[in-house]
């Protein structure tokens, strides 16, 4: 017969706990069962820390294999690492990640975000890839059964990590409205309709992954001001997820260059923001799997520290670290005096890439077989198709045009123009445009 118990808490754990409960209390109710459970162990970690400041004459606690007091590698491997230290990838990285990484990120967040200037939010703890930060944030913060607000128009994955592996009930809240913004009466209702539990994480993806929107600040505000009618008024605890995914990616002037974490962190003392973030789409290095987790909350400080250590004892308990060597190769693209304008220039691309894209769509001809959903950011836009089922159509595009799109929905097909060069844009949609026009003949 299975046991049932919940297992006992380490006293590392509970030390936290106590930590959290007194400088954030809403942020201690916050937390899953499991993120109760969480602790950094002050085993072999912590005691090859204090060796590693301390063994001036050896250190042999370190799982590694040294040579000549340098890290042991296989010429096969060192050799491909031009230009890099193989003692600077090689070792293991902290669970928290490099700290010089943490702290060059949170220099970037602040510079990125000025709105955050005197904000007080913790040192980002960095993970391996956005989804691995979201992975990571679930496990700290949703139980079986707890409601998980994700919009309507979204990235499949959050299901997977949020519903499967956690049990988190997802309920969608419409993303937009009729007349193509963000649905804010949509998303004050639902929250409303979940409020009574208590407790309640809502997901917000801006640029959206499938569709390509992004706020206002009018808009941010308004999402600002529910959240705080929920957590005062509504006398309910939030956690409010940030996936930055595509932060910078704006291509109008009228969006909001800033995150709404902005907004939320150190809104109110029960609203615990949340930051994903990452190289994989700002830096334009997916691979390297390089991402950030980092908190906010309002009058918590004193409380970021042991979120630290149980976000740090989570990675530890599923990855152990995050890979060095990608670590040291976002750090040594920040630090490189080219960096911002290389970014500068991928950027410049993609937009003009949106701009040709939104020229080409505007034609009267398209109307008949899709309607575009407001795009205004990121990689993709999606489109509502006319009279078609989007799995058909996009299986047609696929096996007799040669053209691949995603079906998200139904209706939706989502089209990904930052892999699209902008002189093969109009052929694409082009062709998209005769499939569609083919199948409504039949």
């Amino acid at each position: 017969m299975v046991s049932t118990r919940s297992p006992v808490t380490n006293p590392l754990a509970v030390e936290l706990n106590e930590i959290i409960a007194r400088e954030a209390p809403a942020v201690s109710r916050m937390l899953s069962e499991l993120g109760r459970q969480l602790y950094f162990p002050k085993g072999i970690l912590t005691q090859s820390a204090e060796a590693k400041q301390k063994a001036t004459r050896y250190n042999a606690t370190i799982g590694e294999a040294r040579e000549e007091q340098h890290s042991m590698g296989l010429p096969s491997i060192t050799r491909q690492l031009s230009g890099v230290d193989a003692d600077q990838v090689l070792p293991y990285a902290p669970a928290a990640g490099r700290a010089d990484l943490r702290s060059a990120w949170l220099k970037e967040i602040k510079e990125k975000n000025p709105s955050l200037e005197g904000v007080a939010m913790s040192l980002p703890v960095v993970t391996n890839g956005i989804t691995h930060g979201l992975s990571t944030v679930a496990d700290m913060f949703l139980d079986a059964g707890d409601v998980l607000l994700v919009p309507d128009k979204v990235w499949g994955n959050y299901k997977l990590v949020c519903g499967v592996r956690r049990g988190a009930r997802l309920v969608d809240y419409p993303l937009l409205g009729s007349a193509g913004g963000l649905d804010l009466g949509g998303l004050r209702r639902v929250i409303k309709e979940h409020a009574g539990a208590g407790k309640i994480a809502v997901l917000f993806n801006f640029p959206n992954n499938p569709i390509g929107y992004s706020l206002t600040s009018a808009e941010a505000d308004g999402i600002r001001d529910i959240l705080l009618e929920t957590a005062t008024e509504g006398d309910c605890d939030v956690v409010a997820i940030c996936d930055d995914a595509y932060f910078g990616l704006f291509y109008d002037d009228e969006v909001m260059k800033e995150s709404l974490f902005t907004r939320l962190a150190g809104a109110d003392p029960r609203i615990l923001a949340v930051k994903l973030d990452g190289a994989s789409k700002e830096d334009y290095a997916w691979g390297l799997r390089v991402a950030f987790v980092t908190y906010a909350v309002s009058g918590g400080a004193g409380a970021y520290e042991a979120l630290e250590k149980k976000t740090a004892g989570c990675i530890r308990g599923t990855i152990s670290n995050s890979p060095n060597i990608s670590q040291a190769l976002v750090l040594r693209a920040m630090n490189d005096p080219a960096y911002q304008a290389e970014k500068a220039e991928k950027y410049s691309i993609l937009a003009s890439r949106a701009a040709k894209t939104r020229k080409i769509l505007d034609r009267p001809k398209f109307a008949e077989a899709w309607e575009l959903y407001p795009f205004n950011s990121g990689y993709f836009l999606c489109v509502r198709l006319n009279r078609l089922n989007a799995e058909a159509y996009r299986v047609r595009l696929l096996e007799e045009y040669g053209v691949g799109v995603i079906s998200t929905s139904d209706t939706d097909i989502r089209v990904a123009i930052s892999c699209v060069d902008e002189a093969d844009l109009e052929d694409l949609f082009d062709v998209m445009l005769a499939c569609a026009l083919e199948m409504h003949k039949e």
